[in-house]
């Protein structure tokens, strides 16, 4: 299947959205990605994850929210942003029909598609990339009261200097969930997935890992599956 470029309704509004296959392999398995609160369709760290993901065998759909779409910085109110994610999830299985989806994204992307998932929205798995618990130097403005009410399995993937994720506080966050949550921490990263030239590491390591680790995380879903419908 080659690439698709969509114009999606939301309400009586529109925006863009954009279908890249694999780039090696082709499993049937799609991951919707929203951008960061200050990203878009095409800004560098959605694109970096979405092509090292499409070389692990996911094809990814981008969009934009419709601030975004309309040139304003300024985010739209969460119901919008949840409206805007359903809509382009609607697209996306009409002119799709995957075997499975994911959802998630960056940032505030990956915290809207979590709050999709809280109010019980039909997915294959959660996939969050810097899911942002709190604001940059406010620890107690977290955000991860509906966090227990996901039932879907979930990788999240967060750097170990990242100022909006501190790590004691979210793996304190993470004691009342009960689905199958999976914290993959990325050493010596920060929000925005960089890596210090100390570090020894490179911002292109920290994609292989997140590249690997989010293929290794669905090819155990998948086998779980397996199992469960051969037993």
């Amino acid at each position: 299947m080659s690439s698709m470029a969509w114009t999606v309704a939301v309400g009586g509004d529109t925006t863009s959205a954009v279908y890249e296959p694999p780039s090696a392999g082709d499993e049937g398995v799609v991951f919707v990605c929203a951008h960061g609160a200050g990203g878009n369709i095409a800004d560098r760290g959605t694109l970096s994850c979405a092509n090292e993901l499409r070389g692990r065998g996911f094809g990814v759909v981008r969009f934009n929210f419709l601030y975004k779409e309309k040139k304003s910085g300024r985010p739209d109110p969460m119901p919008r942003l949840k409206d805007t994610f359903a809509a382009v999830v609607a697209r996306t299985r009409a002119e799709l029909r995957p075997v499975r989806l994911l959802i998630g994204g960056r940032s505030m992307g990956g915290r809207t598609a979590s709050m999709l998932a809280a109010d019980g929205f039909a997915a294959d798995g959660l996939l969050l990339l810097a899911y942002p618990l709190h604001p940059t130097g406010k620890p107690e403005q977290l955000r991860d009261a509906h966090l227990p009410k996901i039932t879907m399995p979930v990788l999240c993937l967060s750097g170990t200097r990242d100022d909006m994720c501190t790590r004691e506080l979210m793996e304190r966050a993470l004691e009342p969930v009960t689905t199958r949550w999976t914290m993959h921490w990325l050493e010596g990263a920060d929000h925005s997935f960089h890596v210090l030239t100390r570090s020894g590491r490179t911002d292109a390591d920290v994609l292989d890992e997140i590249g690997r680790s989010s293929r290794a995380w669905w090819d155990g879903l998948v086998a779980t599956r397996s199992g469960a419908v051969k037993a």
